[in-house]
């Protein structure tokens, strides 16, 4: 049985909150692993040494340990904390969330495998990239798993109303359908060199892929788990597309100019995969034809060496554009803490949602 966290105290920070969650979060996740479905032909195969049948051992191999293991070398969790920390919001105990926590977190252990496959990428969370030990197609089936648990957790888990877990399901088709649009932009622009992509174009695709559900779904679905009202549930909602944007357009910015030494191999990789960020797009719009050229240049040409990638970002700098991309994380943070005005919450919980916003955009990795 998953402990119950206790409530914000008064003054907490959202960095205290997410110490304060995850060991919920990591022991509910790893209590709820998918495990093989298994079936009466399975029983009358030879076993192991063990007795272990051979087919679940295979299965547990291919598929539900490499799923288990990924998920279990997590960053913050910082999404499924949204999710407790929504329900907390509305003056429930935040493991009425843990549910929809899990399945926001699987969602993330999906995307992010099979976000690794199509940008070909070589570390994820400090090892190899799943398909690199692999391989491709297990790899892309271990994703899979992780989208078929996230209906699965809200389906059969926790004390949630059918009313309820039908309500949480359509958010999570919605907000899996948001992330896809956002992913089909981003690697559609790579793929046929467009360079003609908008600040506005930028903006568009990273709320789609980026605020719904590092942000904004998971404060609905924890919302909507405890009980909140309508305008509860929309105001959160409302607070977490800003804020989630607004984490992405740091990230963007960490990759660029943060510590080095902190981000490793990953630092200033967005250069050398050529991504149409903020930065990027305001760049091009802002400089000069020839600068432009040189930024367009490097980007297409997928360079690595510190001098082409410091050079890129020199580029970028001369434009505007990183200052650009810090007073937009900024005002998108203070837009957010204004979605909560007005807005009845649990004691201790407004505290720690406006310095949500802030730690998104003061991170340092």
């Amino acid at each position: 049985m998953t402990p119950t966290a206790p409530a914000p105290a008064s003054g907490e920070k959202f960095a205290d909150f997410l110490a304060r969650v995850r060991p919920q979060i990591d022991e509910y996740l790893a209590d709820h692993a998918a495990l093989p479905m298994g079936d009466a032909v399975e029983a009358a195969r030879p076993a192991t040494g063990d007795g272990t049948p051979c087919v679940s051992a295979d299965l547990d191999s291919y598929l539900y340990q490499p799923l288990a293991e990924f998920t279990s070398r997590g960053g913050k969790r910082t999404r499924p904390a949204l999710a407790l920390l929504g329900a907390e919001a509305v003056g429930a105990a935040g493991e009425k969330a843990l549910p929809a926590a899990a399945a926001v977190e699987l969602f993330q252990s999906a995307a992010l495998v099979h976000d690794d496959i199509a940008d070909e990428g070589e570390l994820r969370r400090g090892k190899p990239c799943l398909h690199r030990t692999e391989g491709v197609g297990i790899a892309t089936n271990v994703g899979d798993l992780g989208i078929v648990q996230t209906f699965g957790l809200l389906l059969g888990e926790g004390d949630l109303t059918p009313a309820v877990r039908m309500r949480l399901l359509d958010e999570l088709l919605r907000m899996e359908r948001w992330t896809l649009e956002g992913q089909a932009l981003d690697l559609g622009w790579a793929r046929d060199g467009r360079w003609d992509v908008t600040v506005s174009d930028y903006l568009a695709m990273a709320t789609r892929k980026t605020a719904y559900y590092s942000a904004a779904v998971p404060l609905a679905m924890g919302a909507i788990c405890g009980g909140g009202t309508d305008a509860q549930v929309e105001a959160l909602r409302a607070f977490g597309m800003d804020a989630g944007l607004a984490f992405q357009l740091q990230d963007d910015l960490l990759n660029l100019v943060g510590d080095a030494g902190r981000q490793g191999k990953d630092f200033r990789t967005d250069i050398t995969e050529g991504k149409r960020t903020m930065a990027v797009c305001f760049a091009l719009e802002h400089l000069a034809p020839d600068d432009r050229d040189e930024l367009v240049g490097l980007l297409s040409a997928h360079v690595s060496d510190p001098a082409s990638l410091a050079r890129a970002v020199a580029l970028m700098g001369q434009a505007g554009a990183l200052d650009a991309v810090r007073t937009e994380a900024r005002e998108l943070a203070a837009s957010a803490k204004g979605r909560l005005e007005d807005m009845e919450l649990a004691p201790g919980t407004r505290g720690v949602l406006e310095s949500m916003a802030d730690f998104f955009v003061e991170r340092a990795g």
